[in-house]
């Protein structure tokens, strides 16, 4: 996630040189691609972690301090 990022909540999935951008919700990719393993595994987590995501995004949103959030094993 970046500072004051623009609509609707997402985070950046980047992997090998490729990079997309994945919205929170519903966790459609909005941009860009990920190889279909990395894909999948990357929307995995963010189920799981999806509130922490939320908040993160307002964090963000307020330009303050985000907590880590459990990367991809």
């Amino acid at each position: 996630m970046y500072f004051t990022d623009h609509q609707p909540p997402h985070f950046h999935a980047k992997y090998r040189g490729t990079e997309a951008v994945i919205r929170v919700d519903n966790l459609d990719i909005l941009k860009g691609k990920l190889p279909g393993r990395t894909r999948a595994r990357v929307k995995r987590r963010a189920e799981i972690h999806r509130d922490e995501l939320f908040i993160n995004w307002e964090e963000a949103r307020k330009s303050a301090e985000l907590a880590p959030i459990e990367p991809l094993a």
